[in-house]
């Protein structure tokens, strides 16, 4: 069809050429646990929904202070120690699975005797459904009018104009937040009957909740148990993420080496490339305590990695980095930078990571390799590798969106070959590659495969990997002694 008269001058903007490919995020971990929500009015709008904690602040007034035998509270304050030079340790989105109304015990009528100070500690805390009787069980007490009650500490306190008497004994029945009720299918997840996720099958909403996902999850206190460790490698593989799984509190050197073979007793036997195996607990000073408490180290690495990636960069391995926050670690291990021997070096040996601790070295993070070794020795292996590899993947495909549907041309094969090759320079410029490289290779694109609209495009690349190693060859030389009388080394020349 002939085209309008011009007799002038027009411009036509073509959409073709290269297009700059944006960095998905990775300073983002992923956390699934419990929390004491039952502190807030709003606890139930928290409850297996993906909450996106970008400060301390915000993740105390979402989840609460630390309670024992809650985990979110205090890995958030784990992962808010590892800040580097003010700049945060990254992103943290949070599924809370502990429902009060499910996950709960109670206690039928009991007695209990006002106190001095017109008090009664029920000895548990998140009450509810709770119903004060006279000591013969015929009266019914009322709420703010004979007793009030604090439902977070478990507290309830007589009225002085109500009808109980000083010093009265009473019975109580109520109901009581109960942590150990959580399982490991509530940590898991599944998608109920409404169609809504829970558990850490939340984090597959997260790309369109928040526009990018979790790429460091952890499961502090569940992640031991084998069907969460499971589970959470399966969901890093959907995240292109890594996941960080726990020794139990207890394990000792000897078990944690047998934890790597099919009759260990605990869940380290595997060789994926996105589990990061941590061992052991970590030692921190407890304030509300007074006491000195152990805490899983997976939310202290998982921390630290955040934070590397935010003041070095995600091609950078989070080991040899020191740990904020801790004072020591459950067990000690010998550490020596040059003995094969010493227990850290044989925990890395193993693929585990721990802490290494010499004299003036602090506590630090030591461990390159995922639990892919002994058994790969291919690059990938590597923690930070691996992730590099993720990173390149994620962006180089959610920035081919926009040339998703148009048609194979010259043009736009040189487009999309221009935009991974920009893309990848500009890694190899920031230090996050040593070198790669997008192409176009015909024989891999046969007609018939073009024909059904189907294009493959090759690239490779290759990070730097960590200097985890350092050999010095050392020589006597003895020609060296030809320098003895000369000049160079006269006294007071």
């Amino acid at each position: 069809m002939a085209t309008n008269f011009l007799h002038g001058v027009e411009t036509v903007e073509v959409n073709s050429g290269p297009v700059p490919i944006q960095l998905v995020k990775t300073a983002v971990i992923g956390l699934v646990g419990i929390a004491p929500v039952w502190q807030f009015a709003q606890a139930d709008q928290s409850i297996n929904q993906p909450v996106l904690i970008l400060n301390d602040q915000l993740g105390t007034t979402t989840f609460g202070t630390e309670v024992d035998g809650y985990t979110i509270p205090q890995a958030l304050q784990a992962i808010s120690d590892q800040q580097v030079n003010g700049q945060g340790s990254g992103a943290v989105i949070v599924v809370n699975v502990f429902d009060p109304s499910v996950h709960k015990s109670s206690i039928a009528a009991k007695p209990f005797t006002f106190d001095i100070t017109d008090k009664i500690s029920l000895g548990e805390v998140g009450i509810a459904n709770l119903v004060v009787k006279n000591q013969a069980g015929a009266t019914t007490y009322a709420v703010g009018t004979d007793y009030t009650l604090d439902p977070i500490g478990g507290v309830i306190t007589r009225v002085a104009t109500g009808t109980i008497p000083a010093g009265a004994q009473v019975q109580a029945s109520f109901d009581y937040a109960d942590p150990s009720k959580v399982t490991a299918a509530d940590i898991i997840g599944a998608v109920n009957l409404a169609g809504q996720r829970t558990g850490m099958q939340c984090f597959l909403d997260c790309a369109n909740d928040f526009g990018f996902k979790p790429k460091l999850l952890i499961a502090p206190g569940y992640s031991q148990m084998a069907s969460v460790a499971v589970a959470m490698d399966v969901m890093a593989q959907a995240l292109r993420g890594i996941c960080f799984v726990d020794a139990p509190l207890g394990t000792t050197f000897q078990q944690a080496i047998e934890g790597r073979g099919p009759n260990g007793s605990i869940a380290f036997d595997t060789s994926s490339e996105r589990t990061v195996l941590c061992y052991p607990y970590v030692q921190i000073f407890d304030q509300a305590s007074n006491a000195y408490v152990l805490e899983p180290y997976s939310q202290r690495l998982a921390g630290v990695t955040a934070a590397t990636d935010l003041a070095f960069g995600y091609w950078y391995s989070p080991s040899n980095k020191e740990i904020q926050g801790i004072t020591g670690i459950e067990i000690k291990l010998t550490a020596s930078i040059n003995d094969p021997n010493s227990e850290v070096n044989i925990l890395n040996e193993e693929g585990i990571c721990t802490i290494f601790n010499a004299y003036g070295t602090g506590l630090r993070a030591w461990g390159n390799r995922s639990s892919a070794w002994p058994t790969e020795t291919a690059p990938k292996n590597f923690i930070c590798i691996r992730r590099v590899a993720d990173v390149i993947a994620d962006s180089i495909e959610q920035s081919s969106l926009q040339f998703v549907d148009l048609p194979i041309t010259n043009g736009q094969i040189d487009a999309v070959v221009e935009s991974v090759n920009s893309f990848l320079r500009t890694l190899v410029g920031r230090g996050a590659l040593i070198d790669g490289k997008c192409s176009y290779v015909q024989a891999n694109n046969p007609a018939t495969e073009l024909a059904l609209g189907h294009i493959t495009f090759n690239y490779s690349f290759m990070p730097p990997p960590p200097m985890e190693r350092i050999t010095y060859e050392a020589l006597v030389d003895i020609n060296m002694l030809n320098e003895l009388g000369s000049t160079t080394y006269q006294q007071g020349s």
